[in-house]
């Protein structure tokens, strides 16, 4: 320009630094992508410098491994779900039906469930398949009937409880099977059965998610199902499989739950973990309307929200205060998703 300073390449009157606005996308983008382990290492320094004689301690890392398995396993599941596109509800209820079942089998004088071994083995599996079984009516309404996955799954949010409190008649089961309680009580080289569990269960999902072919088929279910339905990705196979999951992660997570408790309370089973789960999701990095998400950042999300709680009942804070700061969490995370998406 005469009289002035030339425009440059790539600059125009009306635009003059496209450079600056892919600098602030691409700042977007990096906070999204490590807000949350920017987050987790802030939280895991505040408990060291302030509360070191807590936190330091073997007691307390079981504590939050412990604790924090059965948000990861659920919140896996739940994962693959939202990366479709959908959502579950229907996790909390799952883990209490689960949990009722295996605890009915287990107090059963009849064969083949008091069959020594065989009454512990089938206590482990029919609770799960029972739940892959509301999971994949889960996938039914949603895929086949085309119902919202709010809608359908929150049918089940509201009756699975129910179900569960009608298997048992209402009533609190105690057992006490040390060998079955092993998911929830033993510990290899001092680490947490339910913890060694969970790091398997993310291993194998952030591989399957990564590396394989039903993996990307989720992806582009999540990122546009139309599209993805007339490249031939097998759409609705897709949602039955990943609502069967959901479903099962859950039940697994109800069993680890009774093991801990030595009791199932068909009332408490898994009570809030969807919004526990969803939470985590969110707060990981997965993008809540489908097409992105990320194992890791699941895991990262989970250890967050627990990580939270220690730090806020340890200060002396209600468990009302903690379920504020984890509303704050999810808005703070939805909102850097909308602005890295624009």
């Amino acid at each position: 320009m005469a009289g002035g300073e030339p425009v440059r390449p790539g600059r125009t009157a009306t635009n003059p630094a496209p450079r600056f606005a892919w600098t602030r996308h691409r700042a977007l983008d990096l906070m999204q992508t490590y807000a949350g382990a920017i987050a987790l290492v802030l939280l895991i320094l505040y408990n060291v410098i302030f509360n070191a004689s807590a936190f330091l301690t073997v007691n307390a890392i079981r504590v939050n491994l412990t604790q924090v398995a059965e948000i990861v396993i659920v919140a896996v599941g739940m994962t693959l779900v939202i990366a479709t596109g959908g959502i579950d509800l229907s996790v909390g209820s799952m883990m209490a039906i689960a949990g009722v079942v295996a605890a009915t089998i287990l107090l059963s004088d009849v064969a083949p469930w008091n069959v020594p071994y065989l009454g512990g083995a089938l206590a482990y599996v029919v609770p799960i398949l029972v739940v892959a079984v509301f999971g994949a009516a889960n996938a039914f309404l949603i895929a086949n009937m085309r119902i919202q996955p709010i809608i359908a799954t929150l049918i089940l949010f509201i009756s699975g409880r129910g179900i569960a409190q009608v298997i048992v008649g209402g009533r609190l089961q105690s057992f006490r099977e040390p060998e079955w309680q092993v998911i929830g009580q033993g510990r290899v080289l001092g680490i947490p059965v339910q913890a060694i569990i969970m790091i398997v269960i993310v291993a194998v999902a952030a591989w399957v998610l990564a590396r394989t072919a039903f993996g990307r088929y989720v992806l582009a279910v999540g990122g546009n199902e139309e599209a993805s339905r007339l490249a031939g990705v097998p759409v609705t196979r897709v949602k039955y499989a990943v609502y069967i999951i959901s479903a099962m992660l859950a039940g697994l997570a109800g069993l680890i739950s009774i093991a801990i408790n030595s009791a199932a309370d068909p009332a408490n089973i898994g009570r809030n973990m969807e919004l526990s789960a969803i939470a985590a999701v969110a707060v990981g990095g997965t993008s809540l309307l489908g097409g992105r998400a990320t194992i890791v950042g699941t895991l990262i999300g989970s250890l967050i929200i627990q990580l939270t709680t220690y730090t806020l009942l340890t200060e002396g804070l209600t468990d009302a205060w903690v379920r504020v700061v984890t509303a704050a969490a999810i808005l703070a995370a939805v909102l850097i998703q909308r602005r890295s998406t624009r």
